[in-house]
């Protein structure tokens, strides 16, 4: 298995955590100061520079309100196809 911080799924993981957190009307700073962590961990994970675990995912994901089962079934392989325009990507109810 490809280990990389570009692969297509690991670019939509990114996509999806950012768009949740805009979404959720969240800055970075505001993200991170939840999570315990600098401002620079969530830049790094949105940009790109650094993978996540599971348990940072989970706490991510806890912070922003959002579902990280929703999330993770749109990373599902296969699953990396745009939703259709107008579909809810966050996990959140709305």
């Amino acid at each position: 298995m490809k280990k990389s911080l570009h692969t297509p799924r690991q670019l939509l993981l990114q996509s999806l955590l950012t768009e949740a957190r805009k979404t959720g009307g969240m800055t970075q700073s505001e993200l991170a100061a939840a999570l315990g962590k600098p401002q620079s961990f969530v830049a790094k994970y949105e940009n790109g520079e650094r993978r996540i675990d599971v348990i940072e995912f989970a706490d991510i994901t806890a912070a922003l309100g959002v579902s990280g089962a929703d999330l993770l079934v749109r990373l599902a392989p296969g699953a990396e196809k745009p939703p259709p325009e107008g579909e809810n990507t966050t996990g959140r109810d709305e």
